[in-house]
């Protein structure tokens, strides 16, 4: 039943989905663009920086978790209209996410070499080579992507989507200049893209930090370069961040791991699984857009105590979802062969990528948004604990132990590893989190009391 008076019109929330489609494409294209422009290296290449990405989405993973707990405080706050203290959880966010990336840039900066042999076991040395080279120059854009994950959730918090959008696109902008420039005009090879890459993001991050300090808008922040830590609002921001970023801490530890069962079956499986992964990210820009708007909008509305509203919201967020992904995946699956023939791949590593993101696109059409979109509702509420223990769950006993099973005792290979992914994992997480929804718990868990 749709309530008489809603917190956020349909144009409100065209508004809020359309421009974070836009800037999660854009995001995930620094990527695509590095092994696109990589691959004239050589499929060597291509695995060592895929390799080396999936830490630096682990921790992107990690500052966008804290990010959102912090969004989801102030958005509560929001709700409830406690302006004073939304701006205050804002800024002890900021300050959060920089303190922690800083100090792991500097662990990345001293481990480099240690993490890329004990994460993925024995690789071959042409691709740690040019792994190598890739991590030492990307951990330096370990501090802008904290600064830019709080930034981004800042600005969604204030329902203002259409800045961090413009943001992307111009990251994406120096980022291929950058690439073309060091790259091919200075033959820097793998090197040359992380320094594109450091230069794009910093760019993104400070013109972020200069617009949050604008004093009209409604969740500014102070302009000093001093900053004490509120440990009460520190302590609401990591209750609700911290089990978030556990959960995709051992999320894309646990995938990384999974990499170290890829690299049991050569560089054509690795090339193929970092190829696909890249796909995958691409197919879920629209289910992702709608995971980030549905906590602004779900805690705003928690925020104001309107449970009916929190409901409606859900059902209408999960819909569009849906028919987002179908839309979305049934054009990649036709425009695979185009997109294929960009990376310069052998017959059976183009075929091998082809077979793993069809069983990807099967998972992502009929279980993606119930497994990933609906506990970002009860993240919204406040309900953080069981979504991260019911993740950890899915991922080391469907995710892992699912892929050991399929693709190293009964030799499926690769593509067992996704069949597990897609299939047995989601669809346990699925079925848990709609249980849990339909029970009503996370009423329970709403961490700021509002006027309903």
């Amino acid at each position: 039943m749709k309530p008489e008076k809603l917190l956020f019109s349909k144009r409100d929330v065209i508004f809020l989905i359309v421009p974070l489609v836009i800037e999660l494409g854009l995001k995930l294209i620094v990527g695509l663009i590095d092994s696109v422009m990589v691959s004239s290296i050589g499929e060597a290449a291509v695995s060592g920086v895929s390799l080396v990405d999936s830490v630096m989405q682990l921790l992107i993973y990690i500052f966008a978790a804290l990010a959102s707990g912090g969004a989801v405080v102030a958005g509560q706050y929001l709700g409830a209209r406690q302006r004073r203290e939304a701006k205050q959880a804002a800024g002890e966010l900021l300050w959060l996410n920089i303190l922690l990336s800083a100090v792991v840039m500097l662990l990345v900066l001293y481990s480099s070499s240690w993490m890329l042999t004990h994460l993925f076991g024995k690789i071959e040395q042409e691709v740690f080579l040019h792994a190598q080279q890739y991590f030492s120059a990307a951990a330096f854009s370990i501090p802008a992507i904290g600064i830019f994950e709080a930034g981004t959730a800042i600005f969604r918090t204030m329902n203002d989507a259409k800045t961090t959008m413009k943001l992307s696109l111009l990251m994406n902008l120096v980022n291929g200049v950058g690439n073309a420039f060091f790259i091919y005009g200075c033959g820097m090879g793998t090197r040359g893209a992380a320094i594109a890459t450091v230069v794009s993001r910093w760019t993104a991050a400070v013109i972020l930090l200069f617009l949050l300090l604008d004093d009209q808008k409604e969740l500014s922040i102070e302009k000093t370069l001093k900053h004490r830590f509120d440990l009460q609002m520190s302590r609401r921001i990591m209750a609700m961040g911290v089990p978030g970023g556990v959960e995709n801490g051992i999320f894309q530890l646990g995938k990384i791991a999974i990499l170290g069962l890829v690299s049991l079956f050569g560089t054509s499986a690795i090339t193929a699984n970092a190829i696909t992964q890249t796909l995958a990210s691409l197919e879920m820009i629209p289910g992702s857009a709608i995971q980030l708007a549905i906590i602004t909008i779900l805690s705003r509305c928690i925020g104001a105590g309107d449970v009916s509203q929190v409901q409606y919201y859900n059902r209408k967020l999960l819909k569009i979802s849906y028919i987002a992904i179908w839309g979305w995946s049934l054009l990649l699956v036709v425009g695979l062969p185009v997109i294929l023939s960009l990376y310069h791949l052998s017959e059976e590593t183009a075929r091998l990528t082809a077979t793993l993101f069809l069983w990807h696109v099967l998972g992502a059409v009929l279980l993606w948004p119930l497994a990933f979109d609906l506990p970002a509702s009860l993240r919204a509420a406040g309900d953080v604990r069981f979504p991260m223990l019911a993740s950890i769950l899915s991922m080391w006993m469907f995710r892992f132990g699912g892929a050991y099973l399929l693709a190293v005792m009964w030799w499926m290979g690769v593509a067992g590893i996704w069949f597990s992914m897609a299939i047995l994992d989601w669809g346990f997480r699925a079925a848990v989190y709609l249980f849990r929804w339909h029970s009503g718990k996370w009423k329970s868990k709403v961490l700021i009391k509002g006027p309903g």
